[in-house]
């Protein structure tokens, strides 16, 4: 056999005392955090859908904070990659979704009831993905009560200035008279649309070779968004698919409430300044 023949020619094969891939990545943790408590088979597929969803939301957070960060020290350029890799998690959240949707209402319906009152409109890291993007609805903190860690990890993000936030503050150190939005103290509420920001979006689009840094992130937030407005209604059309318009097992309406969340803008006035271009 020659070297080409053998592709574990050179390779490392013993591994004893030595970091291995499995190591690295804890592959035992994640691999034995599935734990169906029916016998359907299609509950694996479930389980695993919703886990790699919330690791992919783990990372998401990660690249929002590191963007906030960086926009908020002056340096918006590095923010522009951290963006577009969030945009292309949400691309990967909605390709999740294609794999659920092979499941039949008649093979959801054998482990359902197992659920519990558990559901997807209890993820905290979906709520902080919200929150630090720009919509801070704080009625959506109630989900969360019986988890007080997980309430006070929310309510320091919601103690600062949001992504959209830090985005409007660097227009207004850049010279745009921004109004009410360039004085703001208190982060906890979802601002309401500011026609001074929307009049300081449609000047930068007017002339974005004179305002290049401000356009790319004005186009960075909207791909962020696009994307992730697209995950929602995928969501809507999956559980439509599945359950109809049977309320959800958290409670929820079901379809309708999902339909209602289609309708949030977390950048309100960069798609409303596209009307006026």
């Amino acid at each position: 056999m020659t070297q080409a023949d053998n592709p574990a020619q050179g390779a490392q094969m013993q591994f004893r005392g030595r970091m291995a891939y499995a190591d690295y990545l804890q592959l035992e943790k994640v691999l034995d955090a599935q734990a169906p408590l029916s016998t359907a088979h299609d509950e694996l597929l479930f389980i695993i859908q919703h886990q790699t969803s919330e690791l992919w939301m783990k990372l998401a957070i990660h690249e929002v904070r590191s963007a906030i960060l960086a926009i908020r020290q002056d340096q918006p350029q590095p923010a522009f990659k951290m963006l577009t890799r969030v945009a292309r998690i949400f691309e990967q959240l909605n390709n999740a979704w294609d794999v659920l949707r092979t499941m039949t209402p008649s093979e959801y319906t054998e482990f359902r009831g197992a659920l519990g009152e558990s559901s997807g409109f209890q993820s905290y890291q979906y709520r902080a993905i919200e929150f630090l993007a720009g919509n801070r609805n704080t009625e959506m903190l109630k989900p969360h009560e019986h988890r007080p860690e997980v309430v006070a990890e929310l309510e320091a993000i919601l103690a600062e200035p949001s992504l959209y936030d830090e985005a409007l503050l660097l227009l207004s150190r850049r010279g745009f008279d921004i109004g009410r939005d360039a004085h703001r103290t208190d982060w906890h509420e979802t601002r309401p649309v500011n026609a001074q920001v929307q009049a300081a979006w449609r000047d930068i689009y007017k002339e974005p070779e004179k305002h290049w840094v401000l356009y790319e992130l004005a186009e960075k937030l909207v791909d962020f968004e696009d994307y992730f407005r697209r995950w929602r209604f995928n969501h809507v059309t999956t559980v439509e698919r599945i359950i109809g318009l049977k309320r959800g097992t958290g409670g929820t309406s079901g379809v309708s409430y999902l339909r209602k969340m289609l309708e949030v803008e977390l950048f309100p006035e960069l798609w409303k300044v596209r009307t006026e271009l």
